[in-house]
C-alpha cells in the first residue's frame, strides 16, 4: 500500500512551507510509504480555457490533494472530479469549507466546528534538524508593523537591551517590515547583526536549530510557530495591539498561559533545564487527518 499525494502549489512560498508541512507529517505518521507529486495550480480562467494539465492523466491516481492559498483551491476540486481522492485544503478558504473534504485552519481563526475542519494551533512549518542545538546560543527575531500590532521601537530595543544582559551569545535579525532606526545602539553590544537582506538561504534554518534561546516580537506569530519547532526556549516580546479585539494576541496569550512560551526577560538568563520538546503540529494535524480518513472511507 502507498498513499498518493498531489500537492499543489500557488508559487506563494509561505503557502506552500504549510502544505510542505503537513505532508512531512504524513510521512511520518502514515505508516505506509508516500509518495507526493508537486503541481502548479493554474488560474481560474486557464483552469476554464484550457482545463488541467494533460500530464496529470500519467500520474498515479490521488489518495489526497493538498493545497494552500486561494489560487490552488478550483484546481482542487477540479482534480478531485476527475482523478478521485479527497481535497485537504490548508488555512480557511475564500470558498464554502463543505466543497472540501478536510480543511486544516489555525484555531485563531475562529473555524466553524464542522466534522471535516482540524484545527492547528498556529500554522504549520516543517520540523528543524534535530541535535544541534548549542549552549548559551540565542536568536533575537524582529518584525515590524502589521494590521494587528502597532509597533514600539523604543519598547523593542528596551526588552532586546535587556535580553543582551543575559550571558548568551546573541544573534539579531530584522525583517523587511522592521522600521529603520530599530536597532540603532544595539549594533554597539557584543550580538551578531544579519540583516535580512543579507542573510543566505537556509540561515534561519540552521539558526533556529541551533539556538539555546529564542525571543520573537509579538507580530511574527508565523516565526513565532516556526521557533516552536526548535528545542530552544521561546520568547515573545510584547507589542501594543491595535484593536481590542485581536485573534494573534490571543493566539500568543494561549501560549502563554500554557506556559509553552515566556514574555518573561529574566527567564532568559535562568539555565534550561533540557531541551524542549518541539511543538509538532504538522504531526499532530496529520495524525488527526489520517484517522477521520479511516472514519470516512470506513
Amino acid at each position: 500500500m502507498r498513499l498518493t499525494i498531489w500537492r499543489f502549489l500557488d508559487g506563494n512560498r509561505a503557502h506552500e512551507k504549510q502544505s510542505a508541512a503537513l505532508v512531512s507529517g504524513l510521512r511520518e505518521s502514515a505508516g505506509e510509504p508516500v509518495d507526493c507529486h508537486d503541481i502548479d495550480a493554474i488560474g481560474f480562467f486557464a483552469l476554464v480555457r484550457h482545463g488541467l494539465p494533460a500530464y496529470l492523466a500519467d500520474l498515479p491516481c490521488p489518495d489526497l490533494i493538498i493545497g494552500a492559498g486561494h489560487r490552488s483551491h478550483l484546481a482542487m476540486l477540479a482534480a478531485r472530479r476527475r482523478f478521485g481522492g479527497q481535497t485537504v485544503v490548508i488555512m480557511r478558504p475564500s470558498l464554502p469549507l463543505r466543497w472540501f473534504d478536510f480543511a486544516v485552519i489555525p484555531e485563531h481563526d475562529r473555524p466553524p466546528p464542522l466534522a471535516n475542519v482540524i484545527l492547528s494551533q498556529g500554522a504549520l512549518t516543517e520540523p528543524l534538524p534535530a541535535g544541534q542545538m548549542r549552549p548559551r546560543r540565542g536568536l533575537i527575531l524582529l518584525g515590524g508593523p502589521s494590521k494587528h500590532f502597532a509597533w514600539d521601537s523604543d519598547g523593542v530595543r528596551a526588552t532586546v537591551s535587556r535580553l543582551l544582559q543575559a550571558p548568551v551569545q546573541w544573534v539579531i535579525s530584522d525583517s523587511r517590515r522592521t522600521p529603520e532606526g530599530t536597532l540603532e545602539g544595539i549594533g554597539d553590544s557584543s550580538a551578531e547583526i544579519c540583516h535580512w537582506q543579507d542573510c543566505p538561504p537556509g540561515w534561519l534554518v540552521d539558526q533556529l536549530a541551533q539556538a539555546e534561546r529564542i525571543w520573537v516580537t509579538g507580530d511574527s506569530v508565523s516565526m513565532l510557530f516556526e521557533a516552536l519547532q526548535s528545542e530552544a526556549q521561546v520568547g515573545v516580546i510584547q507589542l501594543p495591539s491595535r484593536r481590542r479585539a485581536n485573534k494573534v494576541r490571543a493566539a500568543v496569550q494561549r501560549l502563554l498561559d500554557q506556559g509553552v512560551v515566556t514574555d518573561n526577560v529574566a527567564d532568559a538568563e535562568q539555565a534550561l533545564p533540557s531541551p524542549r520538546v518541539p511543538l509538532g503540529q504538522q504531526v499532530t494535524c496529520a495524525r488527526a487527518l489520517l484517522r477521520r480518513r479511516r472514519h470516512v472511507n470506513n
